[in-house]
Formats: C-alpha cells, structure tokens, sequence
C-alpha cells in the first residue's frame, strides 16, 4: 500500500511490472493525474470520477444506505434499480460528500523536531496537535481547502494532507439489489462471485465550479481528471493497479497480539455477531416491509461477522504466530548490542496481557450498544432534552430540539421493528454477561440476579414493556406535550437509564485506562516497527493503511488457496444464471436479466460470447478501498474493486501475495447494465471509452426510451 508520493521511488519497479506511464501522471501536484479522479465517497469508501462532467462510480454498498433513504414501498429503488432519465431527476442526498486529494506533503522533520524523549504520551499527542494545527493553517489558509497532518508507522512519519470537499452529491443509477447485492450475505468475501456492485452517483459544484453546499442553481463538476474506460475491460495476467482510501491494516503486530485476534477478540465479536444475525435474518425473510426496513443494517453487521470468520482460518492456515514468533527471534538477534531495541518485545508482551480485559470489556460494549438493540442508542440521543431542557428554554431553542428530536424519530421507526429489537436485546445480553468482567461491566446489570432471579429474557421483556423509546406513540405523545415532568420520566426510563449506565460505565471505568494502555502500546510500536525497519533493510515496509490514498500493484490472476481448490480469474453472465435460485433470495435472478443472456444481447461488452461480471487480482486492499478504481497499466479504468476473498480477509494482519486477491466487478459488466438493463445509455455517452485496439473514442449509443 504504497504512499502517492513515495511512487516516484519505485517507478522503475512499476513499470517492469507493466505500467505504462510516470510516477507523476498518477500523482502530481502541479499537473492534473488520476490522483484528482479518485475521492473518498461519503464516511469510509472510494469513488472515481469517469466523465467530464463530475460522474463517479462506486459500489453498490458504498451507496446503499443512501439508495434505502431514496427508497420507499411506492418507489422501491433497492428492489427495483435506478436510472435518473436527465439531469433534472438526479436525486440530492443530504449528507453524503466527496472529497478530492490536493497534495500530500511529507512534514516529518519538522513534527519530529517538537518531540523530546522526556515527554509523556499525552504530551505527545498534545504538541503533535499544536503544531499538526499549525501547519495545516499555514498551507490552506485563504482557500477552501482542508488541512490535516497525521502519523504514519506510529508516529515515525507524519504527512500533511490536503484536501477539497464537495457536498453536494446526488443519486444518478443503482443496480436492483438482485444484481448489485447478487450472492448476499451466502457469498459475501467468497469467490467465484457474480455481484454487480456499483452505483452511479454525480458530483454537483457552484456555477463557478466550486464545492458548495447543495443549491437548485449549482451545475455538475467539472474535474481536473476523469478516467478513460478499457471497452476491453481486464484481461488475464495483465499488469493491474487500484488507487484509494485504504481503512486500517496492522502488519506490525507482535505475536502475542496477534494471539489476542485470534483466539479472543475475533471470536468475541463473531458470537455477539452470530446472535444478532439470526434474529434479523428471520424478520427479514418473514415481509417484504421487514426486509427493506433491516436491509442496510443486516449488512452492517455481516460484513464484519464473516469477515472476522476468514480472518481467523486465514490466520490459522498461514501459522501466523508461529511466523511472527519466528520474526521476533530475528529481531532479537538483530537488535543485539542496540539498547534502544533490546527490550521493546518484552515491553510490549506486558502491554498487551494489561490491555486484554479492556479490550474485551470496549469490544463487548461496542457490540452491545452500538451495533446492537438499537433503542439504547436511540434513548440515548435524549440527553440533551432531559438534562439541559431548562436552559434550551431560556435561550429559546427548546422548541427547535423538540422539532429535531421529532424528525430523528420519524427517521428512526420508519425503519424499526420493537419486536424485532427486544428479541435482538434478548439474544445478546446473556453473551454480554458471559464474558464481562464483573469489574469493568455496569453495577446495574445485577438486578437481573437480585430481581429477575437471573433470567434475562424477563428483564428485557420488563425493559421493553416499561420504556417510552420502543414505542413511537408514546415518545409523540410525550413530545407534543413535553415539559418539566416529562423531562423527569424520561431520566428514569429504564432505556434510557441502563443506556446511561452502559456509558458511564465504559467512560469512567474501561476507556481511560484502556487510553492509557493504548498510549503506552502506541509507544511501543513506534520502537518496535522503527526497528523493524531499520534491522530488516532487505525486506520491503510500508505504512500501515489509515484512510489516505494509497497505490497497490500486481496483476489480474487467479488463486490456488487450499489443496484441490483453483480460482479462476473471471466469473460471467453464465455463472449468474447457474446460480439462479428463485426459493433462494440471495440468488433470486431478475427476469429481464434473464431474457438478454437467452437473447445474448450482450452490445460491445462481451468476451468470448458471454459478459465477464467479476475478476481477481492480486491486490493488497482493506475496508476503504471498496469502490476503489482498478486500471491497468495505462490508467484505464477496468473494474470496480468491493472485496476480497474470505482466505484474504487475514491480509489486514498477515499479507501472503501467492493467496491474497481482491474481488472487483468488471467494467464491462457495469457498462452492460446500464446499458442494456437500465437503459442508461445518457451516462455511458457522457464516458471515454476505449477500444481493445486501444484508440480512444466516445461510443455513442441510442437513448433508451
């Protein structure tokens, strides 16, 4: 996962490996480059500019909480697709961003001349604050740009990144989930994959061609680069490149951490997960209504609960704690006679057998308030209400927080069923229990012994039954006539209390000493991968990801993961219909989908008689890099990354290059339906598309009526 500025350094390797242009036309700061057709799309995925005129291209989950809040029973885009039919019917979606990269600057030095070895973490972090503030002032004051300077390696490098955010982002064409969700939850990580996973949306600026908020009057973008199409799409063995935005990775990983990921958090969050799963997968199949209301945060919650699964037999299979055992034994003859590294592995052994029941204990109330029941959270949002409504009446603003918290909750029962939340609180409070250190959980919880004789399902029923916040009524009710005494009962609903508890609790008993712990083991590992470095000088190092642009290459291939087990490189338009499963609705195939493979009506789009939907290659990516573009070695566009294979989920901690691939839908099928399925030709007109003979030209296609 290589730095954008770091490339002109390992130009020649690029390009040995098949690119076929400079380090500079895909970075530069002085000239337009494919840097400036890549943005972070919303909170946490990539896009890419394709047309001239601000069109990008991300995933289909990338957009789908925003596709689900354009959806409704009359007008069921999840189900059915989208396709704007002008610019007129482009769909602004409140909140969503895109946010180019104007340069990144390395700032190390001077970061680094602020620290002393006297210095406390805290303090650390206070004057990396300081003078972090500093320098981003300095580099965008008078513009409309953001500034922020962050760590790398722990804090051995820190970079200055700048960058434009545009905020007016509108809806332009979806897939139907049949297509863009095609497999679910079934073949989620797995591969062969036939998942149609895009989404069209359109960046919108001032008649200046400025970022703007979103205006009736502002125009599409107009971008400094948007990304030439390869009509030809991906083809085997070629060289392949993807550009994006990268979450989190943690190569650097000591053993006995990586010993704490398998064998206790992992399987922590996969058991709180499990429980959640199949008490939404049940209301989901049980209408239509429940399952596009519970749509997007079913898939929330599996995303992470299969890929924790992989995660850990990916582990598993590499013998990864033997392989960073065997690692440490080097560093340790190594860092002989080097006192700075002699005792930072056992140093952090300590650390991390301190940090393991607050790991847990934040772990179980990240997955119990925050991913689980969702009244807790809900309750919790009333805070402000009940604690501050005497002052929001005297400065005169109680009226608009009633007015605010009344159209949150309309947001928030549309797509909620109290039944399916209380059984839901049901399932995973026992889990809670189980492995809470009676130290670090809430001294609340113990009435379920004292009054509940220990049955938790009869105190949830009691919870549920007693509280405001799990029946829309009631809280309407409530804030119609709100006042004083109001405020008084919602202090003492029994949501809102225990939610109150849950948080003080992991506030004041579990965060600070695991900020602590955390800060000590920041330290740590900011020694640890110095030396790592600095003893390993024949083994390549890179940054662990942090949500900033990031470069990874390698090819188009297929796999050979376990014994007897061969991945082909491509998947098509066949292997959907081999799969079609009317009972199944994972795999339920749309008619019309249908009747163009019978037809083979397949435009300019097709390899060898059929349309390629999905391609592998050997890619290092991460959450963050969904939506990212692939290209090839000449900057074009050839497919739209959205996963890896499940024994590539363990490339976060352990990256093995002959079994790690990535999962990206061809541009050739993405083309297909728009074209012949949603009859976007309008959009596909507005792209330079490239012929397999390699001369740029526009396709221009017929207008669907």
């Amino acid at each position: 996962m290589w730095l954008p500025t770091l490339l002109k350094a390992i130009e020649g390797d690029l390009q040995t490996a098949g690119l076929q242009l400079t380090a500079e036309d895909i970075y530069s700061i002085n000239s337009s480059s494919i840097k400036d057709a890549v943005v972070i799309f919303g909170g946490g995925c990539t896009a890419e500019v394709v047309s001239t005129q601000g069109l990008i291209l991300t995933n289909h989950h990338c957009g789908y909480s925003v596709i689900q809040q354009h959806s409704s029973l009359e007008h069921n885009y999840l189900r059915d697709g989208f396709n704007a039919a002008t610019l007129a019917d482009e769909l602004p979606s409140p909140g969503l961003s895109a946010t180019f990269i104007v340069r990144m600057e390395d700032v190390s030095e001077r970061m680094l001349a602020a620290f002393t070895p006297e210095m406390t973490e805290a303090e650390r972090d206070a004057a990396a604050r300081e003078l972090g503030e500093a320098i981003s002032k300095e580099a965008t004051e008078g513009t409309s740009h953001t500034g922020v300077v962050r760590p790398f390696n722990h804090g051995n490098s820190w970079y200055l990144i700048i960058s434009e955010t545009f905020r007016d982002v509108r809806m332009v064409a979806a897939p139907p989930s049949a297509i863009g969700k095609f497999g679910g939850d079934t073949d989620n990580w797995m591969w062969p994959r036939q998942t149609g996973d895009f989404s069209v949306f359109r960046i919108y600026a001032s008649p200046e061609n400025d970022a703007a908020e979103y205006a009736p009057e502002n125009v599409p973008y107009t971008p400094k680069h948007s990304l030439p199409i390869a009509l030809g799409g991906a083809q085997a063995g070629e060289y392949a490149m993807i550009f994006g935005f990268p979450g989190s990775t943690q190569r650097y990983l000591p053993s006995f951490a990586v010993d704490q990921v398998m064998n206790v958090i992992d399987p922590l969050r996969i058991e709180m997960r499990t429980a959640s799963l199949k008490v939404i997968d049940a209301a989901m199949l049980s209408s239509e209504h429940a399952k596009l209301q519970y749509a997007s945060k079913q898939s929330r919650i599996s995303n992470g609960w299969k890929k924790w699964i992989g995660e850990v037999r990916g582990l598993n299979e590499l013998d990864a704690i033997n392989v960073k055992l065997a690692q440490e034994q080097e560093f340790t003859t190594r860092a002989a006679g080097k006192p700075e590294y002699t005792e930072v592995l056992g140093e952090l052994a300590g650390l991390y057998n301190e940090y393991l029941p607050y790991a847990v204990a934040r772990e179980l109330f990240v997955e119990f308030v925050y991913v689980g029941p969702e009244f807790l959270r809900f309750a919790e949002g009333y805070t402000k209400l009940i604690t501050s409504h005497a002052e929001l009446k005297q400065e005169g603003k109680l009226d608009a927080e009633l007015e605010r918290l009344k159209k949150a909750a309309e947001g928030f029962y549309k797509n909620y069923i109290p039944a399916v939340d209380r059984d839901v609180f049901k399932a995973l409070l026992p889990i809670y229990r189980q492995h809470a250190d009676p130290r670090l959980a809430p001294k609340e919880l113990a009435v379920i012994d004292s009054r509940y004789s220990g049955n938790t399902d009869r105190y949830a029923e009691a919870i549920f039954d007693k509280s405001i916040f799990t029946d829309p009524a009631r809280l309407y009710k409530a804030l119609d006539h709100f006042s004083p005494r109001t405020a008084k009962r919602m202090a003492k609903d029994p949501a809102y209390t225990l939610v109150k508890a849950f948080s003080s609790n992991f506030f004041d008993q579990v965060r600070p000493r695991h900020s602590e712990v955390s800060d000590s083991l920041d330290a740590g590992m900011r020694t640890y991968s110095r030396g790592l470095m600095e003893l390993f000088p024949e083994k390549t190092w890179w940054p662990d990801a942090n949500s900033t642009l990031r470069l990874s290459y390698g090819k188009v291939e297929g796999a050979e993961p376990r014994d007897g087990i061969i991945y082909k490189p491509f998947t098509t338009l066949q292997g959907i219909m081999e799969k079609n499963n009317p009972n199944d609705p994972d795999f339920v195939v749309p008619q019309k989908l249908i009747d163009l493979y019978e037809a083979k009506d397949f435009g300019p789009y097709a390899m060898g008689g059929d349309v390629p939907v999905c391609f592998l290659t050997s890619l290092h990516t991460t959450g963050g890099n969904s939506g990212s573009p692939v290209l090839n070695g000449k900057g074009q566009l050839i497919g739209i990354n959205f996963d890896r294979t499940w024994e590539s989920t363990m490339s976060d901690i352990l990256f093995d290059p002959a079994k790690c691939r990535n999962i990206s839908v061809d541009i050739r099928y993405v083309l297909f339906v728009m074209d012949k399925y949603l009859g976007a030709s309008r959009l596909i007109n507005e792209m330079e598309l490239v012929s397999r003979a390699d001369e740029p030209r526009v396709i221009e296609l017929p207008l669907h009526r």
